[in-house]
């Protein structure tokens, strides 16, 4: 890829920030990505940060996340230490962490764009798991270009790129990327997906169709987009929503619009697969993806699977749903507890095991900072005091967009 077929992408994102950030790991996508970013910065008078998560499960990753800052050398760098133990769903879980580390990354640093180095075989392998995975026409219409989640855009300007394209500028810059074993470990089901493709430069027929299936799908998804507009309920400060049954519907839109609902209440970044989320319509109640749909029509976070304590740092994200904007130094962030299953999983400030504030009730200090922000959606609600718990929506909600 050109400079100039660079700089032609990034228009097609709108006017940028003042300030960018380009998620770096030191591989060779990454890499060129990070290269011609740094040109297109220079032009478009923007400063430019790399972000290099250091997952830390093989004895060199450090010394690989120093290697990769060194590579770009002259762009500010940030090593983000993600402490990863080993463990099942590694890569998943891989993802979670580097994904949040990154969104705290871009807040400290005031970047309200992230580069992201994914390229057109990660959109290939990417529909071929989901097909296997039973994915709706959401999931088959693969990663899109442009993402927004709280106080970030996530940005991929590479998605229609092949990856032979990218090993191409690293050698023109004359750099060495950095190759991670466990891109050839067949265990992993991303990997299966990519050599039953055959395709390592990723510029053969077989990509190509799946590629162009996943333009397809978000043609449709884009028009799904539309319909749910119109069955939107409110979603409220607390991460709880009241859905209305009659409103909500049963057809494919229904499902699709619950799915997206679940995926914000129970805090995960995907939705439920398609035949579950239809299952639950029919049911009309029960949990799924961390979410609890009950016979009273509220969809609340499940008690039994959320997050225990953390440190109440700044920065802190709990539970996939809470984000804690300035630090309470000695104090833990977690479940309020309880019986009431809409009060047990809200967040609350906890010191020395005694609770020091719960917002939503008004029980001790006032928490202005700590915010509903969900991990998987564009959800950025202030978390402020509401009068009673049993009340309906009101005055206090955020719409979902």
């Amino acid at each position: 890829m050109s400079p100039a077929a660079f700089a032609a992408q990034m228009a097609g994102f709108g006017p940028p920030p003042a300030r960018v950030a380009v998620a770096v790991s030191g591989g060779p996508h990454s890499l060129a990505l990070a290269i011609l970013a740094r040109g297109w910065a220079r032009s478009a008078g923007v400063e430019l940060v790399a972000l290099i998560a250091d997952h830390g499960l093989r004895p060199e990753s450090a010394a690989e996340a120093a290697r990769a800052c060194t590579m770009l050398a002259g762009m500010p760098c940030r090593i983000l230490p993600l402490g990863l133990a080993p463990g099942g769903a590694l890569q998943e879980r891989a993802r979670d962490a580097r994904l949040a580390a990154l969104l705290a990354a871009c807040e400290a640093t005031a970047s309200h764009w992230l580069l992201l180095g994914h390229h057109r075989m990660d959109q290939a392998e990417t529909v071929l798991l989901r097909a296997a995975r039973g994915s709706g026409p959401f999931g088959l219409a693969g990663m899109p270009a442009m993402r927004q989640v709280p106080g970030v855009w996530l940005l991929r300007p590479l998605l229609d790129t092949p990856p032979a394209a990218l090993e191409a500028v690293c050698a023109a810059a004359g750099l060495a990327p950095i190759r991670d074993p466990s891109n050839l470990d067949g265990r992993f089901a991303r990997i299966r997906a990519r050599l039953s493709l055959a395709d390592p430069g990723g510029e053969g027929p077989r990509v190509a169709a799946l590629v162009a299936a996943a333009c397809g799908f978000a043609h449709r998804r884009i028009a799904a987009e539309r319909a749910m507009l119109e069955r939107l309920p409110a979603l409220r400060p607390d991460g709880t929503v009241l859905l209305d049954r009659v409103a909500l519907g049963r057809d494919g839109i229904a499902s699709i619009l619950l799915g997206r609902l679940i995926r914000w209440v129970g805090g995960r970044l995907h939705a439920p697969a398609t035949a579950e989320v239809a299952a639950l319509l029919d049911a009309g109640q029960g949990t799924l993806g961390g979410a609890w749909w009950r016979r009273d029509g509220w969809l609340v976070r499940e008690p039994a699977g959320v997050a225990p304590h953390i440190p109440a740092d700044a920065g802190a994200w709990w539970d996939g749903r809470f984000h804690l904007r300035h630090g309470w130094p000695g104090c833990q962030l977690g479940a309020l507890g309880g019986t009431q299953p809409r009060q047990a999983s809200l967040p609350a400030l906890w010191r020395d095991g005694k609770l020091l504030a719960a917002p939503h009730l008004k029980v001790g200090p006032s928490v202005p900072e700590l915010t509903f922000r969900a991990l998987g959606g564009p959800i950025d609600a202030v978390f402020q005091p509401l009068p009673k718990i049993r009340h309906s929506p009101g005055a206090n909600v955020t719409y979902v967009r």
